[in-house]
């Protein structure tokens, strides 16, 4: 990155940090870091532009109806990228990666076109995996006063995104409506790599779960 690309970058974060510093859903600061540092990752693996990749990641929750309450939307972050300085071409990069990138239900695809919005995709994904992407589905469910697991009913199919975002499902039904469908949705081979090991854990994770509900000794 160009010295001016790191000042875009430092501003950008710098307000981001603030917007999620206090989220308690499991989209917190840390977890947007992470997609960051990830990212970054696929990367260097992909060849892929670290510019474009670390904005995008940056400002990947603005497109997600869920936490428009923090961010004030996708228009709220081209904005910022406006006012950081950052080139039209590189703000209609982003702009093309933020509005694809979510997950929006198992029977609605979103592929990224580009190798930045591969990679960031990727890593967002590869944040709800493995033993971090279970607790954040934990302290998601939490914070929407979701049931831990209900026995009685069964995970969903969800047609559209309107459906999938008005769940109420449980925390238990969520692996098996999104986390478990991400590793067969990677992108990169790295990211794939990555999946696997964090998706083999949630099964061994789902098993004792399950041992453990049913009280089997």
């Amino acid at each position: 990155m160009t010295v001016k690309q790191q000042q875009h970058v430092t501003t950008v974060e710098r307000k981001v940090k603030q917007l999620f510093a206090a989220d308690t859903s499991g989209h917190d600061w840390y977890h947007i870091e992470r997609v960051k540092i990830m990212s970054l990752h696929l990367a260097s693996c992909q060849g892929a532009d670290s510019y474009i990749c670390t904005l995008a990641a940056l400002l990947h929750e603005h497109d997600d109806d869920k936490l428009l309450h923090l961010t004030g939307g996708k228009e709220a972050a081209l904005s910022l990228l406006q006012q950081t300085g950052v080139p039209a071409e590189a703000i209609a990069h982003i702009d093309a990666i933020v509005s694809t990138l979510s997950f929006k239900g198992s029977q609605i695809h979103t592929p990224m076109h580009s190798p930045e919005g591969m990679c960031v995709q990727d890593a967002d994904r590869l944040d709800a995996l493995g033993a971090i992407g279970i607790a954040r589905t934990f302290s998601y469910s939490g914070a929407k006063n979701r049931m831990m697991f209900n026995p009685e009913t069964s995970p969903k199919i969800y047609a559209s995104a309107e459906e999938y975002r008005n769940t109420d499902s449980s925390a238990i039904h969520h692996f098996y409506e999104k986390l478990l469908l991400l590793k067969d949705r990677m992108n990169t081979d790295e990211g794939r790599r990555i999946a696997a090991q964090r998706h083999d854990f949630m099964l061994i994770y789902l098993e004792q779960f399950y041992k453990e509900w049913g009280c089997k000794f």
